[in-house]
Order: C-alpha cells, then structure tokens, then sequence
C-alpha cells in the first residue's frame, strides 16, 4: 500500500494547467520531497490532497483510501501544514494544541505525546507571540500529529528559518517515519535540504511532474573528478584512449566520471597516465552526485528563467 497515490491529477485555472496529469507514487514509511521552483504547482497539489480544492480531473488516494469516496477515512489518517504555521500568539503553546485536541476529540494525554516529540514541553507554558518562527513551526507540526496520523504533509517546514532552526527542523523530520510509525511528505525548493532529509523524491516544473524516484537511485552511485591540468583537450582525449569516461571543459580543465567505488583507482590511474605523458596535473577534486545536478541535467534544458535555490 502507498501512502499517497494519485493518477491523472489535473488542477485548471482560467484554461491553464497549475497541476498537469501528476502521477504520485509516495511509499509508507519514507521521507518524500516534493521539490520544484516557486509556481511549479507544489502548493495547489498538496491542497488537493488535502482535499482543499477539487480536482479537475483525476484520483487520490491517501493511505489506501480514495479521497472522494471515503474522503473522512483518508482525512483521518493525515496530518498537515500548509504555507505558514497559523498559530494564536495570545495563547500558550499548549493551548494551542488544545483547541485542535479538542476538535478532533482526543484525549489530554494527546498533547504530551507530541510534544515530546517536537522536544518542546518546557516551552509549552509560554505564549506562542514570544517563540522564535523555528519553534513555532515545531508547534505546528506538533498540531498537525495530534492523532496519529500515518502520513504527514508539510509545506516549506524550513522556510524562513534562521540556520539553527533549520538543523533542528531538518534532524526532526528525518526522525518521524520512525517516530510516528508512517510517512512525511515535504513540499520545498530548497534541493540541498531535501537532499539530507529524503528518501524518495518527485520534481515538479510547471505544473508537471517530470521525474519521481528513489534519491539513490537518481543519484546513481556515481562520481566526477575534477582534474585541472595542462591541456585538457590532448589530455581528455589521452584517458579516453585508454577506456576511461572523460570530457574536456575549456582548456585546463578534464571531467573524469567514475563509480564510487572506483573513485580512488581510477582517479589514481587517470592521474598516472597523464604525469607519464607530460601532462601535470595541478589539482585533484571529487564530487559526489547531487540533487542539484540531477536538476540541471534533467529540468534545467527544458526550463527557460527560473531556478531551484541551490
């Protein structure tokens, strides 16, 4: 069973597609990044599967349970925040939690339990006007556990945050399929967060989703080395004589693409063979495959103007 899953999902305004067919295949158990520039179409297809807007055309189904059709079981199993943290200043943390605890009438011990989890019992007794915007989206993503829910759905959690509170946001949300025994769908533009958080990934562009897959495997076990020498075209053409993967980029410098574990061999190879021709070889730097790569050799071509925050 998939935690989020959805087929033709397809969202108009004024004739023009804000979500385009998207096909989610989100497993139980992981972190999902949603990733895509600002106006991809990330924030309309999480109110859609809050069941915020309807859709045009299309199905979801949330932790097994069609979103139309049994729209309060699917509900029931998810927890959310969207865009911004919508909390009353003039109210205690605690409080806070329970109005919601409240309305979905859950018992009091509810909201202990998640506060341990967001590690902010001591500051609970405080009004919520004099937390720091980090604390306040651990309280909102406190609010959106009440319940248990198995899956998790959380817009730009680090957005705005100073780098503290995004360390701290960062090493809890990796923590919760564990601690919540389910599944964290985040919603960013920030590549290399999600990066350190995600297990599975999917990119949107313009209301398209064009690519969904584990991050190991759009990473692809593979590396670059980048190697600043005299004459690279000559020397580019040397290596890829004897067999290697190697392009030229200007004049002094070779791109050697290895897997990673021939990293080291090959690189110590590569470097041989050009100091035995008269090459030399000034500087030596790996590279390990990023998600801001996969963007630039996969969306990038396509994309004319905007751009993912590196």
């Amino acid at each position: 069973m998939l935690a989020i899953e959805t087929e033709h999902l397809t969202k108009r305004y004024a004739g023009r597609s804000a979500v385009d067919a998207v096909a989610l295949r989100v497993p139980m158990g992981c972190v999902y990044g949603f990733l895509g520039p600002n106006g991809a179409g990330k924030t309309t297809t999480m109110r859609l599967l809050l069941g915020l807007l309807r859709a045009d055309v299309g199905t979801i189904r949330l932790v097994g349970h069609d979103l139309v059709r049994r729209r309060r079981d699917a509900l029931a199993q998810v927890g959310a925040f969207v865009e911004s943290a919508s909390l009353y200043d003039h109210l205690t943390g605690r409080a806070n939690l329970d109005i919601t605890r409240r309305l979905l009438g859950l018992p009091a011990g509810e909201i202990d339990r998640v506060l341990e989890i967001v590690e902010m019992r001591d500051a609970a007794p405080a009004r919520t006007g004099t937390y720091s915007l980090g604390m306040k989206q651990r309280l909102a993503l406190a609010r959106a556990m009440l319940g248990s829910p198995r899956l998790l759905l959380l817009d730009e959690p680090t957005n705005g945050l100073d780098p503290d509170g995004i360390v701290a946001m960062r090493l809890l949300i990796r923590a919760l399929p564990a601690r919540i025994g389910g599944t964290v769908f985040v919603s960013s533009h920030l590549l290399t967060e999600v990066e350190q958080i995600a297990d599975h990934v999917g990119m949107m562009r313009e209301g398209r989703l064009i690519v969904q897959d584990e991050v190991r495997v759009l990473l692809g076990g593979g590396s670059t080395v980048t190697m600043t020498v005299g004459e690279a075209q000559a020397g580019a053409a040397l290596l890829q004589a004897r067999g290697m993967n190697a392009d030229a980029e200007g004049d002094h410098t070779i791109h050697l693409r290895c897997q990673d574990d021939a990293l080291v061999p090959q690189t110590a190879m590569a470097n041989r063979i050009l100091v035995d021709a008269d090459f030399p070889v000034s500087a030596i730097v790996p590279h390990a495959p990023t998600l801001e790569d996969v963007y630039h050799t996969i969306l990038a071509p396509a994309f004319s103007g905007e751009r993912l925050a590196a």
